[in-house]
């Protein structure tokens, strides 16, 4: 049986460190729920002292349902020279209500002395102290030996004694941090080696980016003992970011005989991390390996010719284990894979191989080349799929539609307003609505006509919406990629258009997401009447 590796995953709490990264508490849901999905067993969600917005979001998440994760709170160990129970860090943590938490201490002497300004001996009381006060309120304590590496480095006796304060006061894991990330593979091996045969504690391994060696450097730690595995899903964080948890999954499973997650939950990996890019609303790496759209991507001459052949001549792994796909970027066979289990859902009688599937693949790449990533849009991917093979029907036409924006008079107040003209099977409605914003007004507008229709809309609402310039060269007559989710309470959904007026991009995820709530709504009607 393949040896179990733990995978804790710090994307909210370490990637929201990241440049450019803000997580409204609508995207940390949507991102516990994606990582519970595929597997995930513990999820780092962020430090309720630091930021308000984070006990918030404890409070929140409190109702979701997860079938595998367990969600961990974040903070330090007391501050110097005071009881725990006096400590803010330390009451804002139990606020949380986690039955796991994460917490990380000092290892390297420099720091103790020169950073937190303590006595080693006061370090080791605060980690102590704070580790039993946790435990003895029946909290499991990761402890998150900060710098752990480098202070090995320095003053190996102190930065073991630190361990050691953690795992007598009842630590349920060791995680060495290489928290400055400079460290090399065989360094992480050597003093990985060392933890493990001095404690029978679990030991983790968290690696930080900044000399490129992240990833290698967590394989390293597991090869020697480590038994989990810290990073972030897709590896963003702060300065150089994180281990990227999506390749290291990948190696441990796919290589070193290590179960991380499902392997039934393997093929998910690809939409997985596509998914926390675009709710995270970063440019996703097309480079990154295994998930990457280039990580299986053969251009011209021989290597297509060999790949078609046989695919190991130039793929270290079967593409469709991780969910990926290989693309052969000067030929007219690829994509055929990507969107053959979407087509089936709709047509289960199309194959791979059939003139519909060679229409809708055909159709994608057109819609890609103007800038459409359907990633994390995937029901505006259905009603492509649906046009394309006769089963869409429009459920009105937008006739005509005015945008006006004024500033007022009062400093700082925006306002704008919209007008829409609508036909439903041969009716026609008008309506205006104010906004904040253009988007706003509009999306107003448009579901009052439509309400009168579909009373069905009333229940919907909109719960993100995110812009993203593709071409930033052409300045602002760039293209824009818009993203909306929408919910009706029970269900969400994420609609995408392209366009360079990003009104023109926003009504067409809107439509989209009108849309798809009246299809899924006809045909639930259809299968409860047969």
């Amino acid at each position: 049986m393949d040896r179990k590796i733990s995978v804790f995953d710090s994307t909210l709490r370490d990637g929201a460190q990241a440049e450019g990264i803000s997580f409204s508490a609508e995207d940390k849901l949507k991102i516990v729920r994606a990582l519970d999905a595929i597997g995930v067993e513990f999820i780092e969600a962020g430090n309720p002292f630091s930021n308000p917005k984070d006990l918030e979001f404890f409070q929140k998440v409190k109702d979701l349902r997860l079938e595998n994760a367990r969600l961990v709170a974040f903070g330090s160990t007391r501050r110097k020279d005071i009881l725990p129970q006096d400590d803010d860090n330390l009451k804002s943590i139990l606020l949380a209500g986690t039955e796991h938490i994460a917490i990380f201490g000092k290892c390297w002497d420099f720091h103790v002395t020169d950073i937190i300004n303590t006595t080693l001996e006061e370090n080791l009381r605060m980690i102590s102290d704070t580790i039993g006060y946790l435990t003895e309120r029946g909290k499991e304590v990761f402890f998150d030996a900060e710098h752990f590496f480098d202070g090995y480095k320095n003053n190996r006796e102190y930065a073991m004694k630190a361990l050691k304060a953690a795992s007598d006061a009842g630590a349920r894991s060791l995680v060495l941090c290489d928290t400055n990330g400079g460290c090399l593979p065989h360094e992480i091996a050597e003093m990985t080696r060392a933890v493990v045969e001095a404690f029978d504690v679990p030991v983790g391994i968290h690696c930080h980016n900044d000399s490129g060696c992240a990833v290698a450097n967590t394989l390293a730690a597991v090869a020697e003992g480590a038994s989990e595995i810290q990073g972030t899903f897709i590896g963003f964080g702060e300065r150089c970011g994180n281990a990227n948890l999506s390749t290291v999954i990948a190696n441990l499973q796919q290589k070193m005989g290590y179960s991380a997650i499902p392997e039934e939950s393997m093929e998910r990996l690809t939409e997985t991390a596509r998914f926390i890019g675009e709710t995270a609303n970063i440019s996703f790496d097309e480079n990154m390996p295994y998930v990457g759209r280039n990580a299986f991507s053969h251009k011209g001459g021989m290597h297509i010719d060999a790949a078609m052949k046989n695919s190991r001549s130039f793929e270290h792994i079967e593409p469709s284990v991780i969910g990926n796909s290989r693309r052969f970027l000067m030929s007219e066979v690829s994509g055929r894979s990507t969107v053959i289990k979407n087509i089936q859902k709709i047509a289960p009688n199309i194959s791979k191989d059939s003139e519909e599937t060679r229409m809708i693949i055909k159709r994608l790449k057109e819609l890609e080349h103007m800038g459409y990533q359907f990633e994390g849009a995937e029901s505006s991917f259905e009603l492509l799929i649906r046009k394309q093979l006769g089963k869409y029907k429009p459920f009105f036409d937008l006739v005509d539609f005015k945008i006006i924006g004024e500033r007022g008079q009062e400093a700082g107040e925006h306002s704008a307003y919209a007008m829409v003209k609508i036909n439903v099977e041969g009716t026609t409605k008008m309506s205006a609505a104010e906004g904040d914003g253009p988007v706003n007004a509009l999306d107003k507008a448009l579901r009052e006509c439509l309400e009168n229709f579909y009373p069905v809309l009333k229940k919907t609402s909109l719960t993100d919406y995110k812009v993203r310039v593709l071409d930033s060269r052409d300045a602002t007559a760039s293209k824009v990629r818009v993203l909306i989710s929408t919910t009706d309470g029970v269900n969400e959904w994420t609609t995408i258009g392209v366009s360079k007026d990003i009104i023109g991009a926003s009504l067409t995820a809107l439509v989209d997401a009108i849309e798809i709530k009246l299809l899924r709504e006809l045909e639930l009607k259809i299968r409860n009447y047969m």
